[in-house]
């Protein structure tokens, strides 16, 4: 099989067929802002400063897929809320901008294009589509989902409190509605960026119920899903902790790919979405490669490309956001394993994974 430009090979994945390898993605927007001594406060930021970052993280693995953001706090900003960013480390809401359920109807979703700071993810976007040359798959981030965006924006504590209200039912599918338009409106300004997917983080069992999930999270996940593939753009749905038992959910919402990480298990995993839909993930980005040897780190990945790789539909990469100080040797023992062990087989098996 003749090799395949990183676009190529993530395309073929998502479109179900087999690459000429396991591509991987790289969660990594703390890892690669620490990488070249930036002040996380500035770089959080600035649309320039995150590409350059990105960029830089990129020459240095050659990884195929670059996923950036500035966090999970950008459309909470842009919707009004107080956000706090460190001189190191991630920002975080500092000040929610609901007071009282008569808020929510205030909300207006803003036109990211213009709106800070979605407008500095979109010129990061830009800048990374032209200096990788259109050989590597862009994600960029769409934040939050609908519930955890609708938490930021009302506090986790009383937007919980509300949503296991039945009495508070209205007031909380206007919020989650709304929340899911502004994550639709930023995919979307994404794809239009140049961006070739865009992705949400959805709330899972690690927070809710599946009933809770199916009546106020998997309306919103879908809705993305579904508006996304009508501009071209791959959705995907990130989901922390242990989804086995909701992965039937997930993959209802229709996405392109899920991102999750290895406490769901990975057995159970492949058996839900092969042939359903790809996966992101799976390798350990606390555990492991923030604090295994290169030795750990190479059996680790060895390890989840035995279950997830066979027979395609898989990126690999962490299941979740690379810590700051991750070790630069963990990826790049990341990226021998799939150079080497990952490559396939015409038939989808990986002959040289022993």
């Amino acid at each position: 099989m003749n090799p395949m430009t990183s676009l190529e090979r993530t395309q073929a994945v998502l479109d179900g067929k087999i690459p000429d390898r396991v591509p991987v993605a790289l969660h990594n927007f703390l890892m690669a802002s620490y990488m070249v001594g930036a002040e996380f406060s500035k770089t959080l930021q600035s649309g320039e400063l995150l590409a350059e970052a990105q960029l830089a993280a990129w020459r240095e693995f050659g990884h195929d897929v670059i996923m950036h953001e500035n966090g999970v706090c950008a459309e909470a900003e842009a919707l009004g809320c107080l956000i706090r960013y460190p001189a190191q480390g991630p920002a975080h809401v500092e000040d929610p901008v609901i007071k009282s359920a008569e808020d929510i109807d205030k909300l207006e979703i803003p036109d990211p294009e213009y709106t800070y700071p979605l407008n500095e993810m979109l010129k990061a976007t830009r800048i990374l589509v032209k200096e990788t040359g259109g050989k590597v798959f862009i994600i960029g981030r769409a934040d939050q989902g609908p519930m955890a965006l609708a938490s930021a924006l009302w506090g986790p504590q009383n937007f919980l409190l509300a949503a296991a209200d039945l009495e508070m039912r209205p007031q909380v599918l206007r919020l989650v509605e709304k929340c899911t338009r502004m994550n639709i409106v930023y995919g979307e300004a994404h794809r239009r960026a140049g961006a070739h997917g865009s992705s949400i983080g959805s709330y899972g069992h690690s927070l809710i119920s599946t009933r809770m999930y199916d009546e106020l999270e998997y309306p919103g996940d879908k809705a993305f899903c579904d508006a996304l593939r009508k501009v071209g753009c791959r959705s995907f749905v990130h989901s922390c902790g242990d989804e086995t038992k909701l992965l039937p959910n997930l993959v209802a919402t229709g996405a392109d790919c899920l991102e999750l990480d290895p406490k769901t298990n990975p057995e159970a995993c492949k058996k839900a979405t092969q042939g359903r839909t790809a996966v992101l993930g799976m390798l350990d980005p606390h555990g492991v490669l923030l604090r295994g040897t290169v030795d750990e780190v190479r059996t680790h990945t060895l390890a989840i490309l035995r279950v997830m790789a066979p027979g395609g539909g898989f990126l690999m990469g962490p299941g979740c956001a690379l810590p700051m100080d991750t070790p630069p040797a963990s990826v790049h023992t990341v990226m021998e394993c799939a150079r080497t062990a990952g490559v396939y087989g015409a038939d989808g098996s990986l002959p040289n994974l022993h």
